[in-house]
């Protein structure tokens, strides 16, 4: 079928489905986190089905390390047309497997689709135009339909196939890398050895800083130190703690305690440790919203709307027309709670809360 206009007689029943593959060739970080939502989803959705995903780099064996229902993550080698002897055996080795649902979860990714489209699946999801066939799908939602931050798309996606269908108002999950207690235990360690010779007072507040993103997305060194500067004359008090980049050097010339790991469930934790992590929009961004840490994302080019932090607590400050200066000041009006001082007057920050 092309498209589904009656999903209560065409849906795809909750019942019989056990074994899920979701298609999500991609190797940003960013963008495997902004899929733990539709994971949760399909574990509510389908209790006690299991899940495998198609990946591509390392990175997602991380993110879904401690999903109960996630059994396989199949990592496509990076770039695979120049490396297309352990490319095709892992397409082999996937195809081997019958699914009782295959996913693509994206809008417009002809590599999603075209995997979709080998793996072999009794149902076969995705979006899709509606006034065009999509060949190889057995359920296609119209493009038009998907709702516009990334994170929501996919699990609108299979809400809108759902045979049963009761509850496509619910609330969205939130992006979770479900960091285990062990974990956030040690990033509190971490913390702690980090500002043991730092001033502190009871009210101390400590913000994690990532001040690293690519292209234009990234903020001058100098703009960052003006934005903490005013920050510290805002809230005396506050403690920073910079999380440096995979390249290993400071973006904020070392100027306060820093923590490095390449490992990002590490990083994740130690970011679980703060009260609030402010970064420039970047996968690192996300990764700090699915650690459960309230987060402000740095805007500048991309569309906050679409590729904002999501999660409890999260928010996109917009800094097109905004000073270094300004941007420190709506960050304090966003989170009063945490500055613990009561804004006086709305603040610039598009806040991202769960429906």
């Amino acid at each position: 079928m092309s498209a589904l206009s009656d999903f209560s007689s065409n849906g795809i029943p909750r019942q019989g489905i056990h074994r899920i593959l979701v298609c999500r060739p991609n190797h940003r970080l960013g963008n495997m986190l902004l899929m733990t939502p539709l994971i949760a989803e399909l574990e509510r959705l389908y209790k006690g089905a299991e899940i495998d995903i198609v990946a591509e780099g390392p990175l997602a064996g991380d993110v879904f390390a401690t999903f109960f229902s996630v059994r396989n993550v199949y990592c496509l080698p990076r770039r695979g047309f120049k490396h297309p002897g352990s490319f095709l055996a892992l397409v082999a080795r996937i195809r081997k497997n019958r699914y009782d649902l295959v996913i693509d979860p994206c809008v417009g990714s002809g590599f999603s689709r075209t995997l979709a489209r080998i793996f072999r699946g009794c149902y076969k999801l995705g979006f899709g135009d509606a006034e065009k066939p999509s060949r190889g799908l057995t359920h296609v939602v119209p493009a038009t339909q998907a709702p516009r931050h990334m994170a929501q798309r996919p699990v609108a996606l299979v809400r809108e196939c759902d045979v049963s269908a009761p509850d496509k108002g619910a609330g969205f999950p939130p992006m979770d890398i479900r960091l285990t207690e062990e974990e956030r235990a040690s990033g509190k360690a971490v913390i702690r050895e980090l500002l043991k010779d730092t001033p502190s007072t009871r009210t101390g507040l400590t913000i994690g800083i990532f001040a690293d993103a690519t292209g234009n997305k990234c903020y001058a060194t100098a703009w960052w130190n003006d934005f903490l500067t005013t920050l510290q004359v805002l809230s005396p008090h506050c403690r920073f703690v910079e999380i440096v980049p995979m390249h290993g050097r400071s973006m904020l010339g070392a100027r306060w305690p820093s923590y490095y790991s390449s490992h990002i469930r590490r990083m994740a934790a130690v970011m679980s440790a703060v009260d609030l992590v402010i970064s420039a929009d970047c996968g690192v961004m996300h990764l700090a919203a699915a650690s459960q840490v309230p987060t402000l994302g740095m805007f500048c080019v991309t569309d906050e709307q679409v590729y904002g932090p999501y999660g409890t607590r999260s928010g996109s400050l917009l800094t097109r027309e905004l000073s270094a200066e300004d941007a420190a000041r709506s960050a304090v009006k966003a989170f009063p709670d945490l500055f613990d001082t009561p804004p006086k007057e709305p603040a610039v920050v598009r806040m991202v809360r769960q429906p």
